[in-house]
């Protein structure tokens, strides 16, 4: 390994075993390792999906609350082969990893994350810890954002991978509206941030004694968060700039605003810190 990447990882080590609480802030790039896609750029889209390649349709198309109303079949043949894909992926072991860090502070943690498939849940970390700024797969709304979120639990969708079009749709079951998915597209004005709000105040209200006890030692751990979409990165970045903390980024292609930079993927730089750790 280049001498770089083990001081790198010896820094984060350090900084993460004197940090008295954790912030853990996640991009599209902590779920790669599960087998996840993370659709960076419009080839790698194309490349989770062939089928939307020869309509020449990227992922701000498939994103978009007009797609339901245009082609309702085919979002939620997109969504719902998402869906489908993150309840039956297996968080990595990086997951564990943090959790076993972030649950021995003795200031505590808190989830930041734009991903939208719930794999820290899913991993165990408590569901009052996490902050999902996109929303989440796992809740549905009506198209018009009124009304209260339901649980996607009880709901399938089956889907023809050939076309990406779903057999069939999910209706609000006493309305008989057509649901979508509770998460933040582009050009959305209708999303109801109802339960990110909570979510946010719950973040805020942790992160408050923080911001006024500077002697407090914070590790802000960023991970797979990319500049296309820029709400993980700008996190941290503030956090960095709020608390006395020291700011740890995971990615391949690193920025350059951290402390320490560790240009690795989540699983690997994670297992690798925790070594050193141990």
């Amino acid at each position: 390994m280049q001498q770089s990447f083990i001081k790198s990882i010896e820094q984060a080590a350090l900084a993460i075993s004197q940090a008295e609480a954790v912030i853990i802030l996640a991009g599209a790039g902590m779920g790669v390792d599960s087998g996840l896609p993370d659709f960076r750029g419009k080839e790698g889209f194309w490349k989770a999906y062939p089928m939307l390649e020869k309509s020449g349709r990227h992922f701000s198309d498939m994103a978009n609350p007009q797609a339901f109303e245009d082609t309702p079949n085919l979002a939620w043949g997109f969504y719902g082969h998402r869906l489908n894909l993150y309840r039956q992926t297996q968080p990595h072991a990086g997951f564990e990893i943090l959790k076993r860090w972030a649950q021995t502070r003795p200031g505590g943690y808190f989830v930041y994350t734009s991903n939208v498939d719930g794999q820290f849940q899913k991993s165990g970390f408590d569901c009052e810890r996490v902050f999902e700024c996109h929303g989440s797969i796992h809740y549905l709304q009506t198209l018009n954002g009124k009304g209260e979120l339901l649980a996607a639990d009880d709901f399938e969708i089956e889907v023809d991978l050939t076309t990406l079009k779903a057999q069939n749709l999910i209706h609000h079951p006493q309305t008989t509206d057509l649901l979508r998915p509770n998460v933040l597209m582009f050009n959305d004005w209708h999303w109801n941030a109802s339960r990110s709000d909570e979510q946010l105040q719950r973040y805020q209200t942790w992160l408050r004694p923080l911001k006024s006890r500077k002697s407090k030692k914070v590790a802000i751990i960023e991970l797979g968060a990319g500049s296309t979409l820029p709400a993980v990165r700008s996190q941290s970045a503030m956090l960095r700039n709020w608390l006395d903390s020291t700011y740890i980024q995971i990615n391949p292609q690193l920025g350059h605003k951290a402390d320490i930079g560790i240009g690795l993927g989540a699983l690997d730089a994670l297992t690798q810190i925790e070594q050193v750790l141990k």
